[in-house]
């Protein structure tokens, strides 16, 4: 494994296949973007409720959302300590959106979880979609990432 990731369940309905997905998904994603071996990020997934708040206390946003990323180095000053891991941030993922986008899109679950938990994963890498041209190469590097892994539309 490339990176170190830490898994939380606050739904209890995450089946070990899933998180095994994100996990190897996560990890072949770090290869593709050569992110620091040893880097670490925590991905949680929560009910609708839980990222509502979220969504509301942090981006002054009223409403469920799927995925929420917060970037712990989020600038170019990153500390780099010799023995001591990169720690890259935090993914939020709904997992009743997951289940009800995959239903609505019309496709696998696990496609629509790691659709979100890889788009979750460039925010903290510093990509962005808040104009055209970063929208653009955003998406196309999550499919990028998502074919090499082999969860294609």
């Amino acid at each position: 494994m490339i990176i170190e990731i830490d898994i939380h369940d606050e739904t209890g309905e995450v089946t070990d296949e899933q998180m095994k997905l994100v996990k190897n998904l996560m990890n072949e994603a770090a290869k593709i973007e050569n992110v620091t071996s040893g880097s670490e990020v925590s991905v949680t997934f929560v009910e609708d409720e839980q990222i509502k708040t979220i969504n509301r206390e942090y981006r002054n946003k009223d409403a469920v959302t799927d995925v929420i990323s917060f970037a712990l180095n989020d600038d170019d000053t990153d500390m780099l300590i010799e023995g001591v891991p990169i720690l890259l941030g935090d993914i939020i993922v709904s997992y009743p959106r997951t289940i009800q986008q995959a239903e609505e899109y019309g496709h696998s679950v696990d496609r629509e979880l790691g659709f979100l938990v890889v788009h979750g994963f460039l925010h903290l890498l510093g990509y962005d979609h808040m104009n055209e041209i970063d929208e653009k190469k955003m998406f196309k590097r999550q499919e990028e990432i998502l074919e090499a892994y082999g969860l294609q539309k």
